[in-house]
């Protein structure tokens, strides 16, 4: 038994082992590292079982490695904030949570542009060709017969990019407004060649609604009390008593 322990058959043994683990295991960069722990001893194993080395298993098994390294330096590279252009560095932090590599991925498709005159981007019931982000700068945007201003950092023509149902509101973009312009068939053509792409977008759409129904004001709400005395309603008042916040 002792004399099997420290033979080259253990090896397989211990091989299959960093497999299973592999397998077994949800994280993908962890996965990897397993997987590329067995290859390793896999290619020792190929190398000292018999008198001569067993290249052409070594050469299989050097291949299989190299793939899984490619694959586990794209998984990092994901994760590295170098992997985001200069051009959008600085307004990584404040957009919708997501992986570099991601973020990478979506702006590539991106218009970067600030607007000199007013610029109407959705027309209530109407379907919209483009999807923008509001980096910075005011949106005055109508719905039905009331009218209001939002603040930046959120997507306007989400909806209709989504389900493709007409627009809720219309919006339009006060001069000064810096935005992100996608054009739909862009980004369905991109999510149809990568389902993380899709994932990704889709995410970073569902985390904006998420901050637009958080901030939302319905309907048939209660007026709001009366202010205390000599107290002026200031504009955080104001915002917090109006629909700040409309799917697009």
């Amino acid at each position: 038994m002792t004399d099997y322990v420290f033979s080259p058959g253990i090896l397989v043994y211990l091989a299959g082992v960093l497999y299973v683990f592999g397998l077994i295991t949800i994280n993908q960069i962890v996965l990897r590292l397993w997987l590329l722990g067995g290859t390793g001893i896999y290619i020792f194993y190929y190398a000292i079982v018999a008198d001569a080395p067993l290249w052409e298993a070594i050469y299989v098994s050097m291949m299989i490695g190299a793939a899984n390294l490619i694959g586990l330096s794209s998984l990092l590279a994901r994760k590295m904030r170098l992997v985001i252009p200069r051009a959008y560095a600085d307004i990584y932090d404040s957009f919708p949570p997501l992986p570099p590599g991601d973020f990478r991925a979506l702006v590539k498709l991106a218009r970067r542009f600030r607007v000199e005159d007013e610029r109407q981007v959705t027309t209530e019931g109407q379907a919209g060709d483009r999807l923008y982000y509001v980096i910075s700068g005011a949106t005055r945007v109508q719905k039905g017969d009331r009218e209001f201003i939002m603040p930046p950092q959120f997507f306007l023509g989400e909806i209709a990019f989504l389900i493709g149902q007409s627009s809720s509101a219309s919006a339009w973009l006060e001069p000064g407004s810096e935005v992100l312009e996608w054009r739909f068939e862009d980004l369905r053509r991109k999510c149809a060649r990568s389902s993380r792409f899709r994932l990704a977008l889709e995410a970073a759409i569902s985390v904006d609604l998420a901050r637009k129904v958080s901030r939302a004001v319905g309907p048939n709400t209660v007026p709001a009390r009366s202010p205390e005395p000599r107290r002026t309603k200031g504009a955080a008042d104001q915002l917090a008593s109006s629909p700040s916040s409309v799917m697009t």
